[in-house]
């Protein structure tokens, strides 16, 4: 008869998973891709490397769950922040808005999931986050431009370029940084207004959008 898992062991394993990707994230955090080792990571999670080894065969395996469990988390919290929105402009604004925060609040950790340069093989595993994100922008684009918000125009294109202005005006090397609360809603303020501008929403409605747009508290980031 085949071994079959108890709810006990299933559940305890799940813990442990999470406990080594939750240090993986904080390795991130700090000190970029180039951080999450397994040595270290099992440091941070308190169990033996050869524990990180049975879950993740390699540093690969792992920067390839943690940068699946992030994508998966950054764009339930953005579809949550679209779905409570009053209409497909507001919608777009709201996504806008909640990406924007959650990144400028985990700088470091946004550019080591999207942009920081990394070894070959990771570089394909942190592309299909930038596609997902592309993909979830688009889909908002697509939907308020069917409503009559802005003109007719390459919503591939234009999601695209959306992902990399944002990630280059608030994470990027030359992205100036925010150093407390209004200056981090100013800065998400003025990329949503440059994305809805654009896009061509006019300017006196794109203005109305940011100011409504509340940020995610930040226990949520």
């Amino acid at each position: 008869m085949p071994y079959r898992r108890t709810d006990n062991v299933v559940r305890r394993m799940a813990a442990r998973q999470g406990a080594i990707l939750r240090a993986a994230r904080e390795a991130a955090a700090e000190g970029g891709m180039e951080a999450v080792q397994v040595n270290p990571v099992a440091e941070r999670a308190g169990i033996a490397a050869g524990t990180v080894y049975r879950y993740f065969p390699s540093k690969t395996d792992l920067v390839g769950a943690l940068v699946a469990t992030m994508a998966e988390q950054e764009l339930a919290a953005m579809q949550r922040a679209a779905s409570a929105a009053p209409g497909p402009l507001s919608a777009l604004s709201a996504t806008i808005v909640t990406f924007a925060s959650r990144a400028l609040r985990n700088r470091k950790l946004a550019w080591a999931l999207l942009a920081e340069p990394v070894e070959p093989q990771i570089a394909p595993l942190r592309m299909d986050f930038r596609k997902s994100l592309t993909a979830e922008f688009e889909t908002r684009i697509k939907t308020a431009m069917a409503y009559g918000h802005f003109p007719e125009q390459d919503t591939g294109r234009a999601a695209v370029a959306l992902v990399g202005a944002l990630l280059e005006g608030l994470v990027g090397p030359q992205a100036a940084r925010a150093t407390d609360a209004v200056a981090e809603r100013d800065a998400v303020q003025a990329l949503t207004l440059l994305a809805l501008r654009a896009l061509g929403v006019h300017d006196a409605r794109a203005r109305g959008l940011v100011v409504q747009t509340a940020l995610p508290p930040r226990d949520q980031a």
